[in-house]
């Protein structure tokens, strides 16, 4: 309505006034035409006739140029308003005085002159929606049509389905690799909608930086509610608010309650600060801290954010005394301004901190290295990401501590002159038990331990070191130790599964290791028959014996059973994948079934992520 009335009676109501304001803010009257449009036409001057040589052949004459098309304004003239008599009276009533327009912004203005784009990129700039993803074929993503053909609600149901991260660190690797690959969407479902389920299953797995990537890669004015709150989730996970302003400023924010809803508040106050609206946006502010839509401290940090764009922004004092939690938006915004957080505030946090602070540049290194053993325990941090970090930390004298004792341990498991004493070094990284599951440490050594040379001297720790040369998939290093480990040992379960040429798996074998476990309820033999049965590497008498006497029942049928089997019929990868990490939700191992792991395994083989399904058996049986 507002667009309407400022076209159809804003130049005739207040012409006069601006008219009025602008010529005494002029020193000398000036066109509004573009150079060269005022100049006079020119006059024909006439030439005089030079020599020429020969005869030239007439040029054939130009085309007539076309008329302009008939509203094309542009060629035919300034646009003619409709008179004010025009209006109607209410209409007349609700034009917009001078001071309400003095009080709209910029991005205000645009729009009541209806001269904001509904586009924000140029169209040879705009992203295609036929495939979405960050992962290309030839970069190690699955084939672009892989979900194409399956159908709608079997997608999104596994997509949806997946709610929680993954017991398994490999199975958190598939899974991200699945997710972010460059995919067309099924037929029958929006892409956008496609992209949306993606983020989301991201987010929830805690790859904040993947999700914000595949978010990324569709233009903003194609956003949807439901994307735009995924991407909410993954830009204030990773400290960018201000990544959400193209969405912002060009299309709005969602409707939305709650919480999120708030937050699309201070968002877009913060995205008018660095727009240039610093006044705007420290009076939007200023409104929410006195209408208490959200607590002070959110406020004030969105504040503290906002005055990063140095646009006369007043400074503001952060006080924590009184809050009793931490957020997301806390969490984000503190760290992005600088702030400390408060030691309690931080003690006992969910994991959503650790996930989203492991690879934050400005989280001080020391609490990044402990936010880290859990992005390293899940599959977020490769192993070369957490030397990374030790390494840092290692540089910088002024850190002590457990995580300096860390670092100086990782060293000497590298520079130690002997392999004796590179192994002791590992022992004391591994024994940390001050961070829950030490599986992120073995990730930590995986490159150190494949230095170590395959010797009965070191037969005893053969099973350490080739668990931590698998976390990161180090499995010909670690076939070397074949003709060292024990018949039974840990090793030796580990490389039957993990060992890239290896075969069936000896009975004698089988029957020591099932002798000397002593996990709960036999969860390490369990998982050991299940995966080489899966692999396809357990002879048919031995399979049938220890299924009986372990109570297995690897043939049990379920719904997700049938599924990812009929997946693997079709020889469809990508949608193994997104069945196999949907069965494998879960907080610890304890919560994976030998059934699980036998489909997982068999599937993953059966379509050609062979090395998927070694990596994840051998992971159950270190890891049981």
């Amino acid at each position: 309505m507002r667009r309407a009335l400022l076209a159809a009676g804003v130049a005739g109501a207040i012409g006069g006034a601006l008219a009025s304001g602008l010529a005494v803010a002029q020193r000398t009257p000036e066109s509004l035409l573009p150079p060269g449009f005022d100049d006079p036409e020119p006059t024909a001057t006439p030439t005089p006739a030079l020599p020429t040589a020969a005869p030239v052949s007439p040029r054939p004459a130009r085309p007539a140029t076309a008329p302009p098309a008939p509203g094309d304004a542009t060629l035919q003239g300034p646009i003619t308003l409709p008179p004010v008599s025009e209006l109607t009276d209410e209409e007349l009533r609700n034009l917009p005085s001078l001071e309400e327009l003095e009080q709209l912004t910029t991005d205000e203005l645009d729009d009541l002159f209806g001269l904001k784009p509904e586009y924000d990129i140029p169209p040879a700039a705009r992203r295609t929606l036929a495939q979405v993803g960050v992962i290309a074929p030839v970069e190690g993503g699955f084939s672009i049509r892989s979900l194409a053909k399956q159908p709608p609600a079997l997608v999104r149901a596994a997509l949806a389905g997946t709610q929680t991260p993954l017991v398994s660190r490999w199975g958190h690797i598939l899974m991200r690799r699945a997710v972010a690959s460059r995919l067309q969407a099924p037929e029958g479902m929006d892409p956008v909608a496609f992209a949306a389920l993606r983020a989301g299953a991201l987010n929830r797995l805690g790859e904040y930086a993947v999700a914000r990537a595949i978010i990324q890669d569709v233009d903003t004015a194609n956003w949807t509610d439901a994307l735009a709150q995924e991407a909410l989730t993954a830009f204030v996970a990773e400290a960018d608010p201000v990544g959400l302003c193209p969405y912002v400023r060009f299309q709005g924010t969602p409707d939305v309650d709650g919480d999120k809803g708030v937050q699309w508040t201070m968002i877009s106050a913060i995205c008018n600060a660095y727009a240039g609206e610093g006044a705007l946006a420290g009076s939007q502010l200023d409104a929410a801290l006195n209408n208490e839509i959200a607590p002070a401290i959110d406020i004030l940090l969105a504040r503290r954010f906002a005055g990063a764009a140095g646009r006369g922004q007043r400074a503001v004092s952060i006080e924590w005394e009184g809050v009793e939690e931490l957020n997301p938006w806390r969490f984000a915004l503190a760290n992005a301004v600088g702030e400390p957080v408060p030691e309690p505030l931080l003690a006992d946090t969910p994991s959503y901190y650790a996930r989203a602070g492991a690879d934050a540049p400005m989280v001080p290194l020391a609490q990044r290295a402990d936010y880290a053993a859990r992005a390293g325990e899940e599959g977020i941090f490769s192993s070369q990401a957490l030397i990374d970090l030790y390494s840092e930390i290692y540089s910088d004298s002024a850190i002590g501590g457990v995580v300096g004792d860390r670092a100086r341990s990782l060293r000497l498991a590298y520079l130690a002159s002997e392999p004796s004493d590179r192994i002791d070094a590992m022992q004391d990284l591994w024994g940390d038990t001050q961070s829950g599951d030490t599986h992120w440490a073995q990730v930590l050594t995986a490159y150190a331990s494949a230095r170590i040379p395959a010797s009965p001297d070191h037969r005893d720790q053969a099973g350490q070191l080739i668990a931590s040369m698998l976390s990161a998939g180090l499995d010909r290093d670690a076939a070397s130790w074949q003709p060292v480990v024990s018949q039974g040992s840990l090793g030796w379960a580990l490389l039957a599964l993990a060992n890239p040429d290896g075969g069936a798996a000896s009975r004698e074998g089988l029957d020591a290791f099932f002798d000397a476990d002593r996990s709960a309820q036999a969860r390490k033999s369990r998982f050991l028959i299940a995966g080489l049965a899966g692999l396809g590497r357990l002879r048919a008498p031995d399979r049938a014996d220890f299924e009986d006497e372990l109570s297995l029942g690897l043939e049990r049928q379920t719904r997700w059973a049938r599924m990812i089997g009929r997946a693997a019929e079709v020889e469809n990868p990508a949608l193994v994948a997104l069945l196999a990490g949907l069965g494998m939700q879960g907080e610890d191992w304890s919560q994976m079934t030998p059934l699980h792991l036998y489909r997982i395994t068999a599937a993953l083989n059966d379509v050609g992520l062979e090395a998927y399904a070694r990596m994840i058996a051998a992971e159950a049986v270190a890891r049981a």
